[in-house]
């Protein structure tokens, strides 16, 4: 089994460490600052051997350079992306297959946030490393692209099995709850939900990661009919004060 660990960085950042016992190779996704991952991994004593990026934005690639000058660690990242990664060493895109020891992911092409942003999914794990397209009852804010290719994206993870476990970018559970309950005011799944979300958070602890399944019955961007309902409910994400 892979070991993870879950690494608060900057405000609401997560950076999520990998590592394979059997080969003894340790894995970073998207490392918004080198310090604590070098940290944690020295504690373990685990050698970063690789860096994935799942799309370019510094909160996800800022830690990048550090951590490849300390380590060696390769780094991966969206072809789509190659310009503005420049501490890349392998580009990939839809279909590839990076590995970390005998773990073998298929990299996901999702375009929407960014241009070029990638999912990593372990299939025989049940594991997705999503970035910032999918988020705890949300999904990410439309920077680079448009709500048909959302609304593809969500379709794709919908689509994956139940249990899958899904590691996504940020703690923002609660402020994407409090939009849900707006948008779909009649399901019992997010009220249930919420409540759990407010005793885990008084305990300062994390809400992620999340399930497919999970956000198949409380997720409303996930839920959405068509890219026309996303779109209208993304806008208002976008505007809300609640």
């Amino acid at each position: 089994m892979v070991e993870i660990v879950r690494i608060p960085a900057l405000s609401d950042n997560y950076i999520w460490l990998l590592h394979d016992p059997r080969s003894e190779e340790t894995l970073v996704i998207d490392p918004a600052e080198a310090d604590p991952v070098l940290a944690v991994a020295r504690e373990r004593g685990w050698t970063i051997t690789q860096i994935w990026n799942t799309h370019w934005h510094p909160d996800h690639t800022g830690g990048n350079a550090e951590i490849k000058a300390a380590t060696g660690a390769q780094v991966t990242a969206p072809a789509a992306e190659a310009e503005r990664i420049p501490t890349a060493d392998r580009m990939v895109g839809e279909g590839d297959r990076p590995t970390l020891g005998a773990h073998q992911a298929t990299v996901l092409e999702m375009p929407a946030h960014t241009a070029g942003h990638v999912a990593y999914y372990f299939a025989d794990d049940r594991l997705i490393f999503v970035g910032d397209i999918l988020f705890a009852m949300g999904c990410g804010r439309l920077f680079e692209g448009d709500a048909e290719q959302m609304f593809a994206n969500m379709r794709r993870l919908a689509a994956l099995p139940e249990d899958t476990k899904v590691y996504c970018g940020h703690e923002y559970t609660e402020a994407n709850g409090r939009y849900a309950l707006v948008a779909e005011p009649d399901n019992q799944a997010i009220r249930d939900r919420m409540e759990e979300v407010a005793r885990v958070r008084k305990r300062g602890e994390a809400t992620v990661p999340t399930t497919i399944g999970l956000e198949r019955a409380t997720n409303p961007f996930l839920r959405a009919a068509n890219a026309s309902e996303l779109a209208k409910r993304r806008e208002e994400k976008d505007n809300f004060r609640g």
